[in-house]
């Protein structure tokens, strides 16, 4: 072995010392690839581990169905839990919904709220499907007690704090006894069996919850069919809703999943590069050292030492790159990071060690296998074929398209030999054109990618239609919930009255609408339901539509994408809203462009909507201005006039978190075009020196520094000039494909103008990408090939 390695080390030190740009080349190609690759796949195993673990340790509900008990026996419901890949199942449980009044204490304030709660009757916190984790307190044991599910999200109701339901009987006071956690949502708190039929409101349906797990349950469609299986053994109608625990999945990983598929297209690409450039930057080292191999093997290499050589010439660069990458990867994700650190009280996130360890093995292994081949080639030389060869291209080589070339007699002799020049090392030609495409590839995708987040970030703040929002006065208007502000305010008459002469009053009121939000908790939904009614048209008010359209009078009502999800409704269906002893019945119309983190939202009239919900009252009017109008000074002169009780706001594009994407995004870009620059210099290198003694002849002849750099420049003009052409289709293609599954990822699908967003004359400078990265890669060498003398080029070998 010391035989071997000793030698070999040494001439592969020599090699390396000999060749910098090579090796230099080889590192920042593997640091880049490895960077990319670090970020991408530690976020995508941060972004599902905290749920992963969470739902292993509670053995998780794939399915939460919500039954009518009174057309599904008890019997019916048993043979549920005995259908082939049902694997345990748990339930009935009685549930119901229930209007109710909570007052808490809290680091963040004390206060009343008022809520509709998804209440379900158990015994006990544990079982074979959702097994609870009580986070404090105990679990509930008699009449009043309650127990609050941790959810993360609203007031900090704790054990001690009280709930009053409403709109029952005797409207019972209950008591917090325990916090517990479920991690798919089964229900917002769980009382006693017992206690739950006291909880249901007069003529409410009688509801249970059954829980299941299935032994294939790892995507959408797998979920759809166990729970048609489910649905086919009941009664029909009898399964009022399902919910899949991979909708949860997917809020709990809303933070970071959706830049998980732009990053990881980045890494794919750097990796495909990098072993690209590599096996060229290997190949064309062996091409250029052939004479060097013949010496070696003249003073007693053997073969496998010759191979050893040139693969350590390959190993030592990218292990410094993949080690340098790693740094650069777990810089890059802790911004992304730092915002799901408190996912299931996680209290930071960072990448994880494995990663670490086995994304630079993998480059370096990849890198090094990319080399092998042709450090294979070299060790099968004989040292009399490769002193005899040398490291000028074969005779066959390019001269065809040298002659062609030459009888184009209006274009300039340097020029042409330039153009010709690619086709003496074909296929390193086409591995450079490959770098290039990729880089060029890379940059188009940027940019469209960009181009579609800051239309996301535009649709999504609605800042150009509604630019200005009036906020009324009252008691959930900022502060705790439950908190008024000081004195008495007008009643919501008087107050909208005040409003609207405001804004017919005031210079640049182009349209206005009265809009009232509110959440309630629906049959068939583990969660709330976001309501939101106009007084008027609001079709004017920015949000983009998916599908469908607007909806047109009281019968009719517009959803997002997690609507459609949650309730397996498409668009066109008619729906029946079931909240408590009321239901409305509406028609979807149409699917707009609003995740709201996965929360499912309606949009409807006011009046259709305060039939679900008698709560239900104006809070905003959303305002147009007429064009030119100055937002700012508009939304000022409003606030004299209203007063300082009405609160007048201003929407903004402005996002930090986009504007750190598209900078990631931005930075990505230009170290993957820097990759492809350095995979076109190496080409160019390798070509000068293979034809240094042929460019002491153009200078003999008087050829000039200005040609001699024009020539080498044209070298790479048409193999970049054709790349950006074939990097256009493939990067409007990727920014098509990974856009969706972005919107995928933050459980909505995307409007057709997020994704149609270049334009004519972008894409013809983006087919300019690839020239420009072959130019800037060329540059260098062509400056030094530009200096160099006659004398010291004709005497070289």
């Amino acid at each position: 072995m010391m035989a071997l390695s000793g030698p070999a080390v040494r001439a592969a030190r020599s090699g390396l010392s000999g060749r910098r740009v090579q090796a230099v080349v080889i590192g920042l190609v593997v640091l880049v690839s490895t960077a990319a690759s670090t970020l991408a796949l530690g976020l995508l195993v941060d972004s599902n581990a905290p749920f992963d673990h969470a739902f292993a340790a509670q053995r998780g509900a794939h399915v939460t169905a919500t039954v009518n008990a009174t057309q599904a026996s008890a019997a019916q419901l048993a043979a549920t839990t005995r259908l082939p890949g049902v694997t345990a199942a748990s339930g009935p449980f009685p549930e119901t919904t229930a209007n109710a009044q909570v007052s808490f204490t809290g680091s963040k304030g004390t206060g009343v709220f008022s809520t509709q709660l998804n209440l379900v009757g158990r015994a006990s916190p544990g079982g074979p499907v959702d097994d609870l984790t009580l986070t404090a307190g105990r679990w509930a044991r008699q009449a009043g007690e309650v127990v609050w599910s941790d959810s993360g999200d609203g007031p900090p109701v704790s054990v001690g704090s009280h709930i009053t339901v409403t709109g029952v009987p005797g409207s019972p006071r209950l008591t917090v006894v325990g916090v517990a956690n479920s991690v798919t949502g089964t229900a917002q708190a769980w009382v006693t069996p017992a206690e739950l039929a006291a909880l249901r409101a007069p003529g409410a349906p009688q509801t249970a919850q059954m829980l299941y797990r299935f032994s294939s349950a790892g995507t959408n469609a797998a979920v759809s069919a166990d729970t048609a299986r489910v649905r086919a053994v009941l009664p029909r109608g009898a399964l009022l809703g399902a919910q899949s625990y991979l909708a949860t999945k997917l809020n709990a990983t809303a933070s970071i999943a959706p830049w998980v598929p732009f990053i990881v297209a980045f890494g794919l690409i750097g990796l495909v590069m990098a072993v690209l450039i590599v096996a060229n930057v290997v190949s064309g080292a062996v091409v250029a050292g052939t004479r060097r191999i013949g010496v070696l093997k003249s003073v007693g290499f053997s073969p496998a030492q010759v191979v050893v050589a040139y693969v350590l010439q390959v190993a030592i660069p990218a292990a410094a790159g993949a080690v340098a990458g790693v740094l650069v990867g777990n810089l890059l994700s802790v911004p992304l990071l730092s915002q799901t650190a408190q996912v299931y009280g996680v209290g930071a996130l960072a990448v994880p060690p494995w990663v670490d360890v086995a994304v630079p093995l993998v480059m370096l292994g990849l890198t090094v296998v990319a080399g092998l081949a042709p450090a294979l080639r070299a060790g099968r030389l004989s040292a009399v074929q490769a002193i005899a060869t040398g490291r000028a291209p074969r005779a066959a080589h390019g001269y065809g398209a040298h002659r062609l070339l030459g009888r184009a007699r209006r274009l300039p002799r340097p020029l042409t030999l330039g153009l010709a020049a690619p086709f003496a090392r074909p296929a390193r030609t086409l591995v450079t054109l490959v770098a290039i495409l990729l880089g060029g590839a890379a940059v188009t995708f940027a940019a469209g990618l960009a181009s579609s987040l800051n239309r996301v970030a535009a649709d999504l703040s609605h800042a150009q239609a509604e630019p200005v929002q009036v906020r009324l006065p009252g008691p959930d208007r900022g502060g705790p919930p439950g908190a008024g502000p000081a004195g008495a305010v007008p009643s919501p008459a008087a107050q909208q009255r005040a409003v609207q002469a405001a804004l017919r009053a005031q210079p640049g009121t182009l349209r206005y609408v009265t809009e009232a939000d509110d959440d309630v908790t629906v049959l068939g939904l583990p969660g709330h339901l976001s309501l939101v009614g106009f007084g008027g048209d609001a079709s004017w008010t920015g949000y983009a539509l998916i599908t469908g359209h607007w909806y047109h009078g009281s019968g009719e009502a517009v959803v997002n994408t997690a609507f459609l999800t949650d309730t397996g409704s498409r668009v066109g269906d008619s729906y029946t809203v079931t909240a408590g002893r009321r239901h409305i019945t509406v028609r979807i119309a149409g699917e707009v462009f609003d995740p709201r983190g996965g929360t499912p939202e309606i949009f409807a009239s006011l009046p259709a909507l305060s039939a679900l919900d008698p709560g239900l009252t104006v809070r905003q009017y959303d305002v147009a201005v007429t064009p030119g109008t100055a937002v700012r000074p508009y939304a000022n002169a409003l606030t004299t006039a209203l007063g300082q009780d009405y609160s007048v706001g201003t929407n903004t594009d402005d996002s930090t978190v986009f504007n750190a994407i598209v900078g990631l995004i931005a930075a990505l870009t230009l170290l993957l075009a820097a990759v492809a620059g350095l995979g076109v210099l190496n080409t160019v290198v390798l070509q000068v020196r293979e034809r240094t003694r042929d460019l002491g002849v153009f200078k003999a002849v008087g050829m000039t520094p200005r040609q001699t750099t024009a020539m080498v420049l044209c070298s790479v003009a048409g193999v970049g000039l054709l790349a950006g052409l074939i990097a256009i289709p493939a990067g409007v293609a990727l920014q098509r494909y990974v856009v969706p599954v972005m919107g995928h990822a933050a459980q909505t699908s995307v409007p057709a103008s997020v994704l149609d967003v270049y334009t004519p004359a972008e894409l013809v400078l983006l087919a300019l990408s690839g020239l420009v990265i072959a130019a800037a890669g060329a540059l260098a060498p062509a400056g030094w090939a530009a200096r160099t003398r006659t004398a010291a080029a004709l005497r070289a070998e």
